[in-house]
């Protein structure tokens, strides 16, 4: 399929503007209408399944010729079990609770003067993503049912399968009677950059990529920007842990998709326990296709491990690399993890519930476990439905970002001829402050 020349700035910014009409529309929309565009869209992908796998097909082959790397190809890839996922992640966000329209506050300040905090969708989201097709179907089930508008911009490599998407998705939206301006692609890098500029129409950005690519969307725009820089997670195993366990979790993190953002990168082991449980770990890991490189305690205990540098405790391999390195105590572990550590997912195998408690109220990261995988950082498996992403940011919203990371609110305060100046000076009227039920 022949790309799309990109469009002038004039037209994105009517497209842009277009989708800001249609959420505005969405915004007020009821919770029924929006399941029902929902129900509508997963049809719609049921329904076209064998054109998307196709168009799928052609990018995938397309990438491999062009090098693409591995990782990336991984991402892209999206075979008929991940599709079956993804829907089935659009029919349960539909079964979710609507974040539109809740009581947050209510709040009588004086007779008949009544505050109330609403949430209220964003308005318009822009997102910007490598390789991974399967985020149009999250990212789009997540707006429509928070009613937000989206602009998405998908990578080059990715263009077949995100046009086959998106056409499934605005047939969806067609059938409800929903304007398709809400859900719109971008598909070539000089719109990446207009996308940045367009301040007056989009109210949040959200760039799922590289580090490299991040800084560039944070650097490039005004807009606010939501998103992870980098997935360096970590797995301790402390003098206390399971080795069966710790097994079966550090194969689990590093090897059940290696590319994946919350896939281990380090583990970390106690002195204690490296002699024995070392041999253990390394072989399982290594049995799943896992290269290994150790600090020098760490090769002390297997003297063929590849030799880990400085670099590779701040490296994202994506791949099926692990650093190893072997600490003196939970503490040494912590300090290691808050200083390599992207605030992203870090887990402890232990079973000394003091030390897991001091690993989880210390180690500083969106998402830290005791005792199982740092792959379950997911917002499926959060059950948020499907995620727009995972925010390492410490303010809100924080970790894998569902329904209610896209939403705000507003203050709506009803009176009946109250003026300010009852409440100052000399004979000032005090105020009740007295909050309301529901």
């Amino acid at each position: 399929m022949i790309a799309s020349p990109p469009s002038s700035p004039s037209t994105l910014a009517a497209l842009a503007q277009a989708t800001r009409q249609g959420a505005q529309t969405l915004s007020i929309a009821s919770t029924t209408l929006k399941n029902q565009a929902l129900e509508a869209i997963a049809l719609a992908l049921e329904d076209q399944q064998e054109a998307i796998l196709a168009a799928n097909q052609r990018d995938c082959q397309a990438a491999e010729q062009s090098g693409l790397a591995r990782p990336l190809c991984d991402r892209l890839r999206l075979n008929l079990v991940k599709l079956k996922g993804a829907i089935a992640g659009i029919r349960d966000v539909a079964r979710l609770t609507d974040p539109v329209g809740r009581v947050q506050l209510h709040r009588q300040l004086d007779e008949g003067l009544i505050l109330s905090r609403i949430s209220c969708p964003l308005g318009v989201l822009g997102v910007i993503f490598e390789s991974r097709p399967d985020a149009v179907m999250q990212i789009a089930s997540l707006a429509i049912k928070s009613g937000n508008g989206v602009m998405l911009k998908g990578g080059s490599e990715a263009v077949n399968s995100c046009r086959a998407l998106v056409a499934a998705i605005h047939q969806g939206l067609g059938r409800v009677g929903l304007d398709t301006a809400v859900v719109q692609l971008l598909t070539t890098r000089e719109e990446t950059q207009a996308l940045l500029e367009l301040d007056r129409y989009i109210d949040l950005i959200i760039p799922r990529g590289s580090n490299s690519f991040v800084q560039f969307v944070q650097s490039h725009t005004r807009i606010p920007v939501l998103g992870h820089a980098d997935g360096i997670c970590h797995l301790y195993v402390d003098a206390a842990a399971d080795i069966g366990k710790a097994s079966a979790i550090a194969v689990d993190a590093k090897a059940g998709y290696p590319s994946a953002c919350n896939a281990i990168e380090t583990l970390l082991i106690h002195q204690a326990i490296a002699p024995t449980a070392l041999p253990v770990l390394v072989g399982a890991l290594r049995q799943a296709g896992v290269e290994i490189r150790g600090d020098g305690a760490a090769r002390q205990v297997i003297a063929d491990l590849a030799v880990a540098t400085e670099t590779d405790w701040a490296t994202e391999y994506n791949d099926l690399i692990l650093a190893v390195k072997v600490v003196d105590s939970v503490a040494a572990a912590i300090a290691h993890i808050n200083t390599y550590g992207s605030r992203h997912t870090d887990a402890i195998v232990t079973e000394d519930a003091a030390i897991a408690a001091q690993f989880i109220s210390q180690v500083d990261a969106a998402g830290v476990y005791h005792n199982c995988s740092t792959r379950f950082a997911d917002g499926f498996r959060y059950g948020f439905g499907a995620e727009v992403g995972i925010s390492t940011q410490k303010m809100p919203p924080r970790g894998p970002v569902g329904l209610d990371g896209l939403v705000t609110y507003k203050y709506q305060l009803v009176g009946n001829g109250h003026i300010v100046a009852t409440y100052s000076g000399d004979q000032a009227r005090p105020f009740i402050h007295q909050d309301l039920p529901g």
